[in-house]
């Protein structure tokens, strides 16, 4: 199935690529933390779009650590991102349940079997990967993502790191690229209601 739609928002915000020179992924992350531990609910929310009392909620879930000195680390707000680009087609409880299949406990690095920044960067060239594709088929995707794990990547100590990580990204993948032919069915209407009303 190819619809020739784009992603034109940096997955997981509210921030246009283009604001952004195109980046996603590790890539808009390190511009993000440039020179910075850390960053501030207030820039948090400006760059991701989640209002305090969802993220507030989310900490009491335990679906995100605690801050330290109320700053934001970068495979936290990665974390967070995730979260954010999933939920329009996938339920919180699922999302957590991901996350936690691919890093355990939120905070606690020993049991990651990849840091949530390196998850985030996975998760944005596959789906860029896929969107530049002629068409989105299950064999295609797997493909792609087996050529795309890293081994040195992984955390070595995980049994079986690298299949459970290639699951899981098949899962967040397929629901990412729903969410993108979502928003632009959304738009497609949006664009019809106003040509409806305008006559």
């Amino acid at each position: 199935m190819y619809f020739a739609i784009n992603d034109d928002k940096v997955p997981g915000t509210i921030m246009y690529r283009r604001d952004m020179d195109g980046s996603t992924g590790l890539e808009f992350l390190r511009k993000i933390f440039y020179l910075k531990d850390g960053i501030l609910l207030s820039q948090l929310r400006h760059i991701s779009g989640v209002d305090g009392s969802t993220l507030q909620n989310w900490v009491k879930r335990g679906w995100i650590p605690n801050t330290t000195n109320k700053l934001y680390s970068m495979d936290m707000f990665a974390r967070i991102i995730i979260i954010n680009m999933l939920r329009d087609t996938m339920q919180l409880s699922k999302i957590a349940y991901l996350l936690a299949y691919i890093n355990k406990t939120p905070g606690d690095k020993r049991d990651d079997i990849i840091p949530e920044s390196k998850l985030y960067d996975y998760i944005c060239r596959i789906t860029d990967a896929m969107l530049g594709d002629e068409s989105y088929n299950g064999e295609r995707l797997r493909s792609l993502i087996e050529s795309m794990i890293v081994e040195d990547d992984l955390n070595p100590n995980i049994p079986d790191a690298k299949n459970r990580l290639a699951s899981a990204l098949e899962v967040i993948v397929t629901s990412r690229y729903a969410a993108i032919i979502k928003a632009h069915s959304d738009s497609l209407f949006d664009k019809l209601a106003a040509e409806d009303a305008a006559e």
